[in-house]
């Protein structure tokens, strides 16, 4: 999964950590928002790396939690979908405003290479072909609200990301850029 080719999405190790996930999510989700020691052991449990004085507001959602790798004082706003089948690595002082969604998955565009065969014993129901790329953002960047981040794409340091964006390529270091798709719409 994580080098990039097509991969089993019914997969019983990747199925049993996708649960692992859920159940933390949940908990997350519900859990007291002034009980601190509580959000960060649950973080700690779900994601490959926690930075110091993380904050992310309920609800929060992702795949796996383990490839999710994220820096200290960033802050995360509510209803923001991470799906980390690849490796998603967020930078330090990082802003990231309601309802972003960062997609690392992807599928085969024609619908005949996307289906999977039925009965391969995996799942309990035939998952499409899947692929999937990193995402990178880098230190000091502001991703506005709504915005999409398509799989492969890294955002450079310093950046700020217009309100619903779709990030489709890389967005080098200290720039605005906004709109869909994203381009860069002046330097900083």
């Amino acid at each position: 999964m994580l080098s990039g080719d097509i991969y089993d999405a019914g997969n019983p190790e990747l199925i049993a950590i996708w649960h692992k996930a859920k159940a933390l999510l949940k908990e997350y989700n519900n859990a007291d928002t002034t009980n601190r020691q509580q959000l960060n052991r649950i973080l700690e449990q779900l994601l490959g790396r926690k930075g110091e004085n993380l904050w992310i507001t309920a609800p929060f959602f992702c795949d796996y939690g383990e490839n999710i790798f994220i820096g200290d004082n960033t802050e995360i706003n509510h209803n923001c979908v991470f799906l980390d089948c690849n490796y998603i690595t967020v930078g330090k002082n990082v802003l990231i405003a309601p309802a972003v969604q960062i997609y690392t998955a992807f599928h085969p565009i024609k619908a005949k290479d996307r289906l999977s065969e039925p009965g391969n014993g995996a799942a309990e129901f035939p998952f499409c072909k899947t692929q999937s790329a990193p995402v990178t953002i880098g230190d000091n960047a502001w991703i506005g609200g709504a915005s999409i981040i398509l799989p492969g794409v890294t955002i450079g340091n310093n950046v700020t990301v217009g309100a619903g964006s779709v990030v489709t390529k890389d967005i080098p270091d200290n720039v605005l850029a906004f709109g869909n798709p994203c381009r860069i719409i002046r330097q900083l």
